[in-house]
């Protein structure tokens, strides 16, 4: 199956319909003279246009009078709905190993948006990578998948977990009448993502079942190798992640992956990036997570990420953040 617009599978639009209709908002508006057929969201197959989704959204808060909206689909979001890769994330042994297949197979769901996995010393981040123009649907979508990702986490491991979420977008007015969402969302950060202690990536799962992970993991993988060289940048940034002792060269990750340097370059900017442009991601959530270590200096950090010196550092994380370190870590203390 080839690549085509991002969309996102008719389980999520029929999630938000079930959920407005308990403010008494009938389907039939929200897909008005829209290219969606209600009794096709149920199968499988079925996927809608983000720019669909967005018009769809905005009518669902309209009509329900609830600009939290996307709080409440997080609140209430469901591992069913997330086909094969729900299952095996239930089926997963422990926190670490759910997130794992989560950012493995994040495209069978959706090719707009990534999950990446980030841990550095005691702090760990489940980043969320738009990749590719959300539009209108950008808030609610990232919002709805902190919350929720966060309830499934705490559903699964039966824990009241601990951590913070960040947005890289200014906080909605309506976010103050929510206390749970003003407590636990930091709006305005470089970065769309949830820290917490990494310690937590060993709590296990109520639900595990490694005999039944396999078998959903199998057809995870079916269904990424259908969908054309979809998780090609993940598989690249996951070999770039997997060399601790440095920072590879294009060739030697193009060796990694059993390509030709010239296939590497031309795969990624099929999908709109570049081999540069994913290694400064992983360096500017590397730094944010490092930086986030007060027991570090600035100039420590710099040289983990393999700055020889410090000015050279501070003019990257400008670049990335609009802020310097020093900067960073003053806001982050607010």
């Amino acid at each position: 199956m080839a690549a085509g617009p991002p969309d996102i599978p008719g389980a999520y639009v029929r999630d938000v319909i079930e959920l407005v209709a308990r403010w008494n908002v009938p389907a039939a508006p929200l897909v008005a003279g829209l290219p969606v057929r209600l009794d096709a969201l149920n199968d499988p197959a079925t996927r809608v246009p983000i720019e669909v989704c967005a018009v769809m959204v905005e009518r669902a808060r309209r009509l329900s009078g609830q600009p939290a909206l996307a709080l409440y689909v997080g609140w209430q979001m469901r591992l069913s709905s997330h086909g094969f890769l729900g299952f095996a994330a239930m089926t997963a042994g422990t926190l670490r190993e759910g997130i794992e297949l989560a950012v493995r197979f994040a495209s069978t769901r959706t090719t707009a948006v990534g999950l990446a996995l980030y841990v550095e010393g005691d702090t760990a981040s489940v980043v969320i990578e738009e990749r590719a123009p959300l539009g209108g649907l950008r808030e609610f979508a990232v919002l709805s998948l902190v919350v929720g990702l966060w309830q499934l986490g705490q559903g699964l491991t039966g824990r009241n977990l601990t951590g913070i979420a960040e947005v890289s977008f200014p906080a909605p007015a309506y976010i103050a009448t929510v206390p749970f969402a003003s407590e636990m969302i930091r709006f305005a950060r470089p970065a769309n993502r949830l820290v917490f202690a990494a310690a937590l990536l060993d709590t296990p799962f109520k639900t595990a079942d490694p005999v039944a992970t396999q078998l959903a993991r199998a057809q995870c993988e079916r269904e990424l190798a259908a969908i054309v060289d979809a998780g090609f940048a993940a598989r690249v940034r996951a070999a770039i992640d997997a060399h601790h002792d440095g920072v590879p060269g294009v060739g030697e990750v193009a060796r990694d992956l059993h390509v030709s340097t010239r296939t590497l370059k031309r795969k990624l900017a099929e999908r709109g990036t570049t081999f540069s442009a994913i290694l400064e991601d992983l360096r500017r959530q590397r730094a944010l997570l490092l930086l986030d270590n007060l027991e570090l200096s600035i100039g420590e950090v710099a040289t983990r990420l393999g700055y020889n010196q410090l000015p050279n550092f501070t003019r990257a994380f400008r670049k990335w953040t609009g802020m310097t370190p020093a900067a960073y870590r003053r806001r982050s203390a607010e």
